[in-house]
């Protein structure tokens, strides 16, 4: 009977451990890096990171004359918006270190593998088109590029006479990321407002939108909020130089107006979702 009652202890524990597993494996996790740059690691431990300027100065890992990338261990695919320095970031870096794929138009993936050393290898798997989507992570995540108004250009450290100081990067982009047992993010990229956000809302039903509040502007911000039907809106973009806006304390007050859940992170915050659903943050 003792024997019997032990081995029921035992297999209710190995339920409960396997149960919690199980629980926290379905977490969805994402991290702000300051700026632009966010990183998402998957239910099932995958990590995308996005517009990877991770020596911007709103970056904790950056500061005291640490050098961000040392933070940096695990990164299976970057995204990449548009070809501007502060979007790219150390993303050749980082791919050299990691291994991580690169997911962004054609023509910035040639001129990034050209001009920056990019890794041809890494820069050829997932090329997307405007409007297109891809499956990655196994089937775990799906990626839409969405259109973005903007422009794009990739900085030439090969500059010279006879080479432009930029050189094209295709048009540029958002991101619908659309993971499975997890939330729908939609990052904007430097994209100002455009009545089209409407059929982008119309087409994916989004948890979060990571918002450029500085290239939209606080008005067209809220526009664009309600275009998404998002869920939830966190604020980018803001507070890192000069001509970009200080704070996104007006657009909080302006987006509480129209009854849409707000939230601030703070640089290397990381918040924490259970399903579509945030729980947490740490």
């Amino acid at each position: 009977m003792k024997t019997l009652f032990t081995r029921k202890a035992l297999i209710l524990i190995v339920l409960v451990i396997a149960g919690a597993h199980h629980a926290q494996a379905q977490e969805t996790k994402l991290k702000w890096l300051g700026h632009a740059a966010f990183s998402i690691t998957t239910p099932n431990g995958k990590v995308l990171l996005i517009d990877p300027w991770l020596r911007n100065p709103l970056n904790p890992d950056a500061k005291d004359g640490q050098d961000p990338l040392n933070a940096i261990s695990k990164v299976d695919y970057i995204l990449i918006t548009h070809g501007h320095r502060d979007h790219v970031g150390e993303a050749v870096e980082i791919a050299k270190k990691t291994g991580a794929s690169l997911i962004a138009n054609p023509e910035l993936a040639g001129n990034l593998v050209k001009l920056t050393d990019f890794p041809a290898k890494q820069a050829q798997d997932y090329i997307m088109q405007m409007g297109g989507e891809i499956q990655i992570a196994d089937g775990e995540v799906t990626v839409a590029m969405t259109e973005a108004v903007h422009s794009s250009s990739v900085f030439n450290p090969k500059a010279g006479p006879n080479e432009p100081e930029r050189a094209y990067g295709g048009s540029p982009a958002g991101f619908v990321i659309m993971i499975r047992n997890g939330p729908t993010i939609y990052h904007t990229g430097d994209t100002a407002y455009f009545k089209d956000m409407d059929v982008i809302g119309e087409s994916y039903s989004i948890d979060v939108a990571l918002m450029n509040i500085s290239q939209m502007g606080i008005k067209l911000s809220v526009r664009a909020a309600e275009s998404l039907r998002t869920k939830l809106v966190v604020p980018m973009h803001f507070g890192t130089f000069p001509g970009l806006l200080k704070n996104a304390d007006e657009f909080a007050t302006e987006i509480k107006k129209i009854r849409v859940n707000f939230y601030e992170m703070k640089p290397g915050e990381t918040v924490v979702f259970k399903g579509k659903q945030m729980i947490g943050k740490k």
